[in-house]
């Protein structure tokens, strides 16, 4: 079915017709816009076209950011009733709705979702199991409700500190427009090992959770490779609404959308109809009332609010630790800014953009700390993929779907009845989403010589080692013994962190064995993220508005002094000339 669409009709885009979105038809990596962009950034689409691409928005970012709360208030050493789990998710949802307005009205300002940062996790996982004594060896069940509630509170207190003190350096790094210096030295066999190393180093914590009940687990495994691969084009009929015409039936890939959610809630519909029927004995992980508790003792409504836990505190340690996950974020957002932008049918962001927005996702992970999510915030790339195959790229999408974060957030219920989901269903969702994690950070590979044995060395080495020597630390916690206690410390924790080893390791080897910048994929790895020189150059001339700050532009650029900082939509870069690396390594 065709719908035809003009600025007086409020037709449905084309996602609810009939037609196919083919690989032909996607926007090309050396493109700079998409010419059958629907709704664009700057576009304000019907309100109920809004509620409906911000809700799947919504749904899209909170199938894999769920698993990070839940994760976190296992190594917190909460009670499984405990409501304080509960109000952790409504926490992160809350936070992460008042980033996501942030980001999109005054940061980088393309419609992208904030959502958790699965490269702060493994820090702050290696860093409860490091300082703190197991929660097996704590005699809980002997503690009063005062001094349970303290002993979890003290280990998330250490990780906002440590989450607050780091992300000063995003935040300097945004501001300062230091972005672009990073750029010039992070290559693909740098990004590769660190990304990769963030997914598969959490095989182990999967397993675990998983092996709680294996059949569930693998039913909800089952169940989004089904939706998400092998009925992503399958359509169903819904009624639409449009203004000359009334209701119609259009056709809508539901399973494309929402693979993960779908999956979810009908692995715990089996969960719950095994336990009601008493199929499942009790204290299985997968029985549905272990945690009923929690949802009946949690508030209806709660706001969350900075120091809500206490006071941050922070150490050494954990700070560094954190830091390897602040700077693995940082090369990835910039990487979505432009894929993002790709997309959404808009030209490449600009340095300052690009440097406002890393400033604002430091922000946001400083609002982190100070709130007690547990984690930090980095930018969506499942959204991008959203926005890629509906073909809305409006901005005031994405800021409802902000909306719905901020609902969920205040809704205790809610964060409640999510924290109860069984350990099984959510190592079905562990396992995608690590899984996916660890075969993006591999993407990059596409840009560099497979054929070098120079690269497959260093791509093989700083992989294993970036797994072997955690692992070894882990078994051997006594191993570093240099005679300093805070020195011990440091140098457990931020050798536990794989993708600080893995990254560490492929920094070095990269730039010290020699090597063209062909064979290293520099040139394909920039052309990748900003288009090719020719696309760079037509950008600086022929820059898209909607990266200017929604107030104040006219005395902006009335102001010549404000071109000269970085994150001023008057900056136009340090350097006046885009140089790209030569075929031998040269500038």
């Amino acid at each position: 079915m065709s719908i035809a669409s003009d600025d007086n009709d409020s037709s449905p885009p084309p996602l609810l017709q009939s037609q196919e979105i083919s690989d032909h038809d996607a926007p090309s990596l050396h493109s700079n816009e998409s010419e059958d962009i629907h709704y664009k950034v700057e576009d304000v689409p019907p309100w109920y076209f809004s509620i409906f691409f911000g809700f799947q928005h919504y749904l899209t970012m909170a199938g894999g950011t769920i698993v990070i709360p839940i994760i976190i208030s296992s190594f917190l050493c909460m009670a499984e009733d405990d409501p304080a789990r509960g109000a952790l998710v409504s926490t992160v949802f809350f936070h992460l709705g008042l980033v996501t307005l942030l980001q999109t009205n005054f940061g980088v300002r393309l419609p992208i979702v904030q959502g958790g940062c699965f490269t702060i996790l493994v820090p702050t996982i290696v860093l409860l199991t490091t300082i703190y004594e197991p929660c097996s060896a704590l005699p809980l069940a002997n503690m009063t409700e005062a001094e349970r509630e303290e002993a979890w509170q003290v280990r998330i207190r250490d990780v906002q500190g440590s989450i607050a003190v780091a992300s000063l350096l995003q935040i300097v790094v945004g501001v300062s427009g230091m972005i672009s210096v990073l750029q010039s030295w992070i290559s693909p066999l740098t990004v590769v090992p660190t990304s990769s190393l963030v997914g598969l180093s959490l095989f182990d914590l999967t397993a675990q959770q998983a092996a709680k009940h294996w059949g569930i687990s693998s039913l909800t495994v089952a169940l989004i490779v089904l939706f998400s691969q092998y009925l992503r084009n399958v359509k169903f009929p819904l009624p639409v609404y449009r203004r000359k015409t009334g209701f119609t039936v259009s056709s809508y890939r539901v399973f494309m959308c929402f693979p993960m959610m779908l999956a979810v809630f009908i692995s715990w519909a089996v969960c719950w109809i095994l336990t009601t029927s008493d199929l499942l004995p009790e204290g299985s992980a997968a029985r549905t009332d272990a945690k009923s508790s929690l949802l009946s003792n949690s508030p209806v409504f709660r706001v969350p609010y900075p120091g809500q836990w206490g006071f941050p505190t922070a150490s050494a340690a954990g700070i560094i630790g954190i830091l390897s996950g602040i700077i693995a974020s940082i090369t990835e957002n910039f990487g979505n800014y432009y894929a993002c932008a790709r997309v959404a049918g808009v030209s490449n962001p600009p340095a300052n953009a690009i440097n406002r927005g890393i400033g604002i996702e430091g922000m946001g992970c400083l609002l982190a700390g100070f709130f007690g999510t547990g984690t930090g915030t980095a930018s969506c790339s499942q959204n991008v993929g959203v926005i890629e195959f509906t073909k809305v790229g409006s901005r005031r999408v994405v800021q409802y779907s902000a909306v719905f974060l901020i609902l969920t957030g205040l809704f205790g219920k809610i964060g409640a009845w999510i924290a109860t989901m069984p350990d099984p269903v959510l190592a079905g969702i562990l396992i995608v989403t690590f899984a996916t994690i660890a075969a993006s950070g591999m993407a990059p590979l596409r840009c560099i010589d497979l054929n070098s044995s120079r690269n497959l060395f260093v791509l093989g080495f700083s992989i294993f080692l970036g797994l072997a020597v955690p692992k070894w630390l882990e078994n051997n916690p006594g191993a570093i013994d240099s005679g300093s206690p805070m020195v011990d410390q440091i140098l457990t924790i931020i050798l536990q962190i794989p993708m600080f080893v893995g990254g560490l390791l492929g920094f070095f080897l990269d730039t010290t064995v020699p090597g063209t910048a062909k064979e290293r994929g520099l040139m394909k790895w920039k052309e990748h993220l900003q288009g090719t020189p020719e696309i760079r150059l037509k950008d600086a001339y022929h820059q898209s508005q909607c990266y200017d700050l929604p107030v104040g532009m006219t005395a902006i650029k009335r102001w010549r002094f404000l071109r000269y900082l970085p994150f001023s939509p008057t900056f136009t870069g340090f350097r006046r000339r885009d140089k790209v690396p030569d075929e031998e390594g040269g500038i």
